[in-house]
């Protein structure tokens, strides 16, 4: 299962966050337009990402807890999210929906994004995607050197997912 180490901020001021991220990452973003409908899950989290014309379905779980933490993966592409939509909501029902600009950036093996999500504003997440030869506390140390570099502070950690603050 793919896994990596992953990080949330709030962010106070996107502009100045995209100075600095822009300056580490030295090239452009790329610009996503996703929409994510969560379902209900016994464990985890399971999503329809829609972004730019293309959709599938995401599997994760991750601890809630600030700072640098594991999440596992899966994903599968979904050719019809329409009907995949309404098959999931029967069987599981719908959590909710979440809908965000994104611009990614790479930094080396992490996805810097920075997201403006509808009904909440402004946030930075940090995924440190791990090859199988690395172990979570090498993720931590990128990730956290990232922190450090970009000027986050503790208190804008955020130990959940866009969808639990919505709720």
């Amino acid at each position: 299962m793919p896994r990596n180490v992953e990080i949330k901020a709030r962010v106070n001021d996107l502009e100045k966050m995209r100075e600095k991220v822009v300056r580490i990452a030295g090239k452009p973003a790329t610009v996503l337009n996703q929409e994510d409908i969560f379902f209900n899950s016994p464990r985890g989290r399971v999503k329809l990402r829609i972004q730019n014309g293309t959709a599938e379905l995401i599997y994760y779980f991750r601890e809630n807890t600030t700072g640098p933490r594991e999440s596992d993966y899966l994903c599968l592409p979904v050719p019809d999210p329409a009907a995949a939509r309404r098959m999931l909501a029967k069987v599981h029902g719908e959590r909710g929906v979440v809908r965000k600009t994104r611009w990614l950036y790479m930094v080396g093996q992490t996805r810097v994004h920075l997201d403006w999500v509808e009904g909440l504003g402004d946030f930075l997440e940090l995924e440190v995607v791990l090859r199988e030869d690395q172990g979570i506390e090498e993720g931590a140390a990128i990730a956290r050197d990232l922190i450090r570099r970009l000027g986050i502070r503790e208190d804008d950690l955020l130990d959940r997912a866009y969808v639990d603050l919505m709720d």
